[in-house]
C-alpha cells in the first residue's frame, strides 16, 4: 500500500467525484479511476460505491478514509521534521479547500519569482482546523478563512466576502432577495465534527444541529449534503456550488475575512516574505 494511493483515495472520498478529485490532483481522471481500482483489489473490497452522480464511500470505504487521514497527517509531519533538519529550504503553505486556488493560481508564483531555490508545498485542510495547518505544525503559514480561535497568531486580512445561505434551488426560501438567520429557526443544519474549532463552529452552524445528523469535514460534504438531503448550510457568496443549489445573502451575519495567518512567535524570514509578496500579489490582482 503506497501512500499515494491513500492521498488519491482521500481526494476521491472528500470530493464523491473522480472528476473533481482528478482535477484537484492535477491529473487525468483514468488513471486516478485505475489507482481507486487497484486499491480495491489491494484491500480485497469495495470501498466505493459508483452512481451516475459520482462516487459514495462505502463502509470500509469511510474507515479506509478515516484512518488514510491521520496516517497521511503523520507522514507530512515526519517529512516536515527531516527537511527542517536537513538545510534545505522549504515553505509549507496551509489553505481551505475553497482557497488552494487562490494559493497555487496567484501566490504562490509571485513568491516563486523572489525565492526560486525554495522548495513551496500546499497542505490542504478540512473544515474541523480553520489554521490550516498551523496548529498541528503542518503548515509554517496559512491562507484561510477567519472567525477561529487565533490564540498565538498573527493575521492579515485580504478581502471580506459577506455570507449567504446554501439551499436546494426547489426550497421555498429559494427565491428570497436575503435571509435573517434570526428568522430561521427551525432549519436543519449541517453538522461540523465534535473536535471543530469551537469559534469557527459557532460561525458556520448558527444552531446546535441534532446529533443523529452525520458530521462533514469537508465543502463537498457539506453542499452534497444540502444537495441530497435538504440540509441548510452557510457559505462565502463567492462559493461555487453544484447545480441545484443556490445561495441567498445573510444580512445578520458580519462577513467572513480571508486572510493571511502566522505563528505570533518569532515568523522566519522566509513566511515574513511569504506574507509580504502574498499581501502584494493578492491586491494587486484586484486593481
Amino acid at each position: 500500500m503506497e501512500l499515494r494511493g491513500l492521498r488519491y483515495f482521500v481526494a476521491v472520498a472528500e470530493e464523491r467525484h473522480l472528476g473533481r478529485a482528478a482535477a484537484r490532483l492535477r491529473m487525468t481522471q483514468p488513471p486516478l479511476s485505475r489507482a481507486m481500482h487497484r486499491l480495491e483489489a489491494e484491500f480485497g473490497t469495495t470501498l466505493l460505491d459508483r452512481t451516475p452522480g459520482g462516487v459514495e464511500p462505502t463502509e470500509a470505504g469511510r474507515i479506509l478514509y478515516d484512518g488514510a487521514r491521520v496516517l497521511l497527517e503523520h507522514a507530512d509531519q515526519l517529512v516536515a521534521r527531516v527537511r527542517s533538519i536537513s538545510g534545505r529550504a522549504t515553505l509549507t503553505v496551509g489553505s481551505l479547500a475553497d482557497t488552494a486556488e487562490l494559493v497555487g493560481g496567484r501566490i504562490v508564483p509571485a513568491f516563486r519569482q523572489v525565492h526560486p531555490t525554495v522548495s513551496v508545498r500546499v497542505h490542504e485542510a478540512d473544515l474541523r482546523d480553520p489554521s490550516a495547518g498551523l496548529r498541528s505544525g503542518l503548515a509554517d503559514v496559512a491562507l484561510t478563512r477567519s472567525p477561529f480561535d487565533d490564540t498565538g497568531l498573527r493575521s492579515h486580512v485580504l478581502h471580506a466576502e459577506p455570507v449567504g445561505l446554501v439551499v436546494r434551488d426547489d426550497d421555498p426560501l429559494a427565491g428570497q432577495q436575503a435571509v435573517r438567520l434570526a428568522d430561521l429557526p427551525d432549519r436543519r443544519w449541517v453538522r461540523l465534527p465534535p473536535d471543530t474549532d469551537r469559534v469557527w463552529s459557532a460561525y458556520w452552524t448558527p444552531a446546535t444541529p441534532g446529533e443523529h445528523e452525520p458530521p462533514v469535514r469537508t465543502i463537498q460534504e457539506c453542499l452534497q449534503a444540502v444537495l441530497w438531503n435538504g440540509m441548510s448550510a452557510l457559505a462565502p457568496l463567492d462559493q461555487l456550488t453544484p447545480a441545484g443549489l443556490v445561495t441567498i445573502p445573510v444580512t445578520d451575519r458580519p462577513p467572513s475575512r480571508l486572510v493571511l495567518a502566522w505563528p505570533a512567535t518569532s515568523p522566519s524570514p522566509l513566511v515574513s516574505s511569504f506574507v509580504r509578496i502574498a499581501a502584494e500579489a493578492y491586491h494587486r490582482k484586484d486593481t
